[in-house]
């Protein structure tokens, strides 16, 4: 049996890093986790080739080489998905489809063979018994959440590790909380399930045999759900790295808690966690309220980043307007004043939607306010419901919000404050690698040069305060100014979009 699996292409988002991939020189942000996931699943007999649309193009010859085409996606990667699919139709290639874009409205595909819904670990093995026996049902449906241990280890020798920015893997699924706008709770339940340390680290050690060194994103949505065994991991990973001498420097998310506990954060910093991804979501303490954000709401969130900056963390976060709590005569400038008081760099703001089989749908469902679906793209500009602002006060703020906090002022005001209160854990000034000397010469010509004049002259001013105030954290800062020009460009393209269609 021969076995495609496609990657449809990301559009251009906040986090999908396409207009700086050129100044690292990488293809594309990530691998398709999922997909080399499901590869590993496959009888190992079976020949398999990948085909990430976000590195290189699909060729017909690609297409016709296989008995079955699987396609992976996201929500924001549809449009791609479709066109891969209808391209599978006209010739004749049967098509697997599984992924987060069959969260709700799989009935939609109507010219996909067959339909995997919810964790691959649950329905893969079914589709493929029922495959081998000459039955497969077009569609399958998971009826419980799957143990992370049937999870393998994914199959990188399908992809070229160089041409991504970092890689990609995964700890647990699941989420204690339940905030009304996300549906985490409902694909994959409040209890967090958990890779074992050895499994975990297992992974680790094959990333690190493919000769990848660099940056990994722990794709959870909440790694830190059940923090005591979290710090278990934690500490059999900090004597991984320290054993192989530190390959890997990590990305995380993690909720506000994780200020409360100054033993995780410790940890996380010596295992080469450096950023970790927050839901601050907003300063209205009534509209977090109305989310049923309350791990938020009643505390000093500033504090907590501050705190969390000065254990040599790098929080980000992301951010939503919409709410109907939200004064629409003061929403932009609150929340304007609340990032740059917070110091976060990294800053990703959203209009409020609301995705099926969230508390949020329902409400609205039955208030008779929806007016669409969400299609999880975090550039979109208009609400997939009626706000109780209008809807034209809401996009000219959010614009203006993005607009305000991506113009070079008060973005590297941003950096500044970052610089000002981080400790390094770095007992001399981090050496930066090749990739990332090459990238900082690339954004001298391209930021600091032809950046624009406003743009140059914050860009060198920057540069400097870092060096005479904080040199160990230079690299944090070069990053930060690269990421800046990705992110002004993804600005000037809500700023210029019109009409209820995302930025692609």
């Amino acid at each position: 049996m021969k076995i495609l699996l496609v990657c449809a292409e990301h559009p251009a988002t906040f986090w999908s890093g396409k207009h700086l991939l050129r100044l690292i020189g990488k293809r594309a942000s990530s691998p398709p986790l999922g997909l080399l996931t499901v590869a590993a699943m496959l009888p190992k007999s079976w020949e398999k080739k990948l085909v990430d649309l976000n590195v290189c193009g699909l060729t017909d010859k690609d297409i016709l080489w296989a008995d079955y085409v699987f396609v992976g996606a996201m929500k924001t990667q549809k449009k791609s998905a479709e066109k891969v699919i209808m391209r599978c139709k006209e010739l004749e290639a049967p098509v697997v489809v599984g992924g987060p874009i069959l969260e709700t409205g799989y009935e939609e595909f109507t010219h996909v063979t067959h339909l995997l819904l919810g964790e691959v670990e649950e329905t893969l093995p079914e589709f493929l018994r029922d495959l081998s026996e000459g039955r497969a049902k077009r569609v399958y449906q998971p009826t419980s959440f799957p143990s992370l241990s049937a999870s393998p280890i994914p199959l990188w020798s399908l992809i070229n590790p160089k041409d991504y920015a970092c890689i990609t893997v995964q700890y647990s699924r699941g989420c204690p909380f339940n905030c009304a706008f996300c549906n985490i709770g409902a694909l994959f339940g409040h209890k967090p399930r958990l890779k074992s340390p050895e499994q975990f680290i297992g992974e680790l050690k094959a990333i690190h045999a493919t000769g990848f060194k660099g940056t990994i994103l722990i794709a959870d949505d909440n790694p830190i759900g059940n923090k005591k065994m979290a710090k278990e991991m934690l500490h059999q990973l900090v004597e991984w790295q320290q054993q192989e001498g530190h390959p890997f420097e990590f990305t995380s998310e993690a909720d506000i808690t994780l200020a409360d506990d100054e033993e995780l954060m410790k940890l996380m910093v010596s295992a080469g966690i450096r950023k970790v991804f927050l839901g601050l979501e907003t300063p209205n303490r009534a509209s977090l309220i109305e989310c049923d954000k309350l791990q938020n709401a009643g505390r000093d969130m500033v504090a907590c980043v501050r705190k969390m900056r000065r254990n040599g963390l790098t929080p980000m976060s992301g951010f939503i307007v919409g709410f109907d709590a939200d004064d629409s005569a003061t929403f932009a400038d609150q929340m304007i004043e609340f990032i740059q008081k917070t110091g976060i760099v990294t800053a990703m703001v959203g209009v409020l939607q609301a995705p099926p089989l969230t508390p949020l749908y329902e409400r609205l469902k039955k208030e008779g306010r929806l007016c669409g679906q969400a299609s999880g793209n975090n550039t979109d500009f208009y609400p997939n419901f009626i706000p109780k602002m209008p809807v034209e006060v809401l996009v000219r703020g959010y614009k203006r919000i993005v607009e305000t906090i991506y113009s070079p002022r008060e973005y590297y005001e941003r950096i500044r404050v970052f610089l000002k209160e981080y400790v390094s854990v770095e007992k001399a000034t981090k050496k930066m690698t090749v990739m990332q000397v090459k990238a900082f010469a690339l954004s001298m010509w391209y930021i600091g040069l032809m950046g624009g004049l406003k743009t140059s002259y914050y860009y060198w001013k920057t540069l400097w305060f870092a060096h005479s105030h904080n040199p160990k954290a230079l690299p944090e800062a070069v990053a930060f100014l690269i990421w800046g020009w990705h992110f002004k460009k993804i600005a000037e393209d809500i700023k210029k979009a019109e009409g209820p269609s995302r930025v692609v």
